[in-house]
């Protein structure tokens, strides 16, 4: 397939619903099942180990819980901008479709790329390995067992999303409701609870500077991420037009309150100070409330956000290989459906497989992919700027939805995730190139796809 043909009308455009025709994937989401799929794409470990960065950066109470206010609002803004491409384009493979549409097919083949192989394929060995660590320090498994427990977990996460897409659903509800369950009994439990002596503890007053702020907006802004995982599955979404968009707004609300009532928990039981520089602040206040018992059910919190959040990035990564597959451009194969599963089942086995290769090959794993968070944050950034080309390229197109504030609020997700992007690629270079350099792996590939014969429905 020519790149000039896949961006004109040809066996690929879309129908009148805005579906791609090739598409065999079943609509079977509901609107609670696009909103905890928002739940448990952003809830994972991050909320219990950010929050002592933050508390380091703004050592005042009032400005420390309003950074967390700001970053879903912020977090909101890219959603506004998402929600209304989501709309527009139900479509598997959410942020590669929109910059094929605004840009080129060159440019969305890039970024598919990235987010399947550094993404998605990264985010699910990083969760894997953090999981089975996390079991490793409650029942001593050694290396080999650690290794063993998280290559057993991809590969029964990915089966239950294997065998239909209800199935991983219904398992993401699930493990979703259960982490609001926890944590709201956790923050209720404590704040009910008298201040722990730690704190009452005061320390005369600080003031906080805009660069501090600035800076602690990086690791609340990451612990945000994920709140797009409904337009990578718009075309399996009943409705698209309404519960894509509601799914967003509606999942970041809940992150959000939960955020903030959680952050409360900790600076209710620990002062300012003692939240500064915590490297487990979930661990921290069950262990200030409950003694040793909390640490025992802060740890099981944990394990049950990170699951959650593995499951979830099992079900949305496997739809963007499946959506470039549908336009020829990814491996032979990737775009089948199963017969009776109605799932993209290859692509679901090649993110498996890419995950556990990453897992065998990378040893200080953790560590390395750290270049995860610069892709993210470049892919939502060109997110946002789709919306600002395909407003100015195709005023006339269907949109369900418009983007609320545009072209002010969506730009100020654009601003805040550039400076983010710059500060990432001074103070962590090496994690920043790796990312760049996985992306341009890609181009060989691009060639090749492109001189393929077109596919036909």
């Amino acid at each position: 397939m020519s790149l000039e043909r896949a961006n004109g009308a040809d066996a690929n455009e879309p129908d009148a619903s805005g579906a791609h025709p090739r598409d065999r994937l079943r609509r079977e989401l509901g609107l609670s099942d696009a909103t905890f799929l928002v739940v448990s794409s952003v809830i994972g470990a991050g909320i219990f180990f950010t929050p002592g960065v933050v508390a380091d950066l703004i050592p005042v109470p009032s400005w420390f819980l309003l950074a967390w206010a700001v970053g879903g609002g912020l977090s909101l803004a890219g959603a506004l901008a998402n929600a209304e491409l989501g709309a527009m384009f139900p479509r598997a493979g959410g942020d590669y479709v929109y910059l094929r549409e605004a840009f080129h097919p060159v440019a969305g083949f890039l970024v598919g790329w990235l987010s399947f192989f550094v993404i998605y394929a990264g985010t699910v060995a990083t969760l894997a390995t953090a999981f089975a660590d996390g079991v490793g320090r409650m029942v001593p498994l050694g290396a080999s067992g650690e290794l063993a427990l998280a290559l057993v977990v991809i590969t029964l996460t990915t089966w239950i999303n294997y065998v239909g897409v209800r199935s991983g659903a219904t398992f993401n509800n699930v493990t979703a409701i259960l982490k609001i369950v926890a944590i709201g009994a956790l923050v209720l439990a404590g704040l009910l609870l008298p201040s722990t002596p730690a704190a009452a503890m005061t320390s005369p007053p600080r003031e906080v500077s805009l660069q501090g702020f600035a800076l602690a907006l990086s690791p609340v802004l990451f612990t945000y991420l994920g709140w797009n995982a409904p337009v990578y599955v718009a075309s399996e979404i009943r409705n698209p037009g309404r519960n894509v968009p509601r799914s967003l707004f509606l999942g970041l609300a809940l992150c959000t309150a939960l955020y903030l009532v959680l952050n409360l928990l900790y600076l209710h039981t620990a002062s300012i100070d003692g939240l500064a520089g915590a490297t487990d602040a979930g661990e921290t206040a069950a262990r200030a409330l409950f003694g040793e018992v909390g640490g025992r059910i802060a740890s099981l919190l944990i394990l049950l956000s990170i699951l959650g959040c593995l499951n979830a990035t099992i079900l949305v990564g496997p739809r963007i290989a499946y959506a470039m597959a549908l336009d020829g451009y990814f491996f032979t194969g990737a775009d089948r459906v199963h017969r009776a599963n109605h799932t993209p089942h290859v692509a679901l086995l090649a993110q498996a497989a890419v995950a556990i290769g990453l897992i065998a090959i990378l040893e200080s794993f953790p560590r390395v992919l750290d270049y995860t968070t610069f892709a993210i944050v470049v892919a939502t950034m060109a997110d946002v700027a789709a919306l600002y080309t395909l407003r100015r390229s195709r005023p006339e197109a269907a949109r369900p939805y418009h983007a609320w504030g545009y072209p002010i609020v969506p730009a100020l997700y654009f601003v805040a995730n550039g400076g983010i992007a710059v500060a990432m690629l001074f103070g962590r270079p090496f994690e920043c190139l790796i990312g760049i350099a996985v992306t341009l792996t890609g181009l060989p590939f691009l060639w090749a796809f492109s001189r393929r014969s077109p596919t036909t429905p």
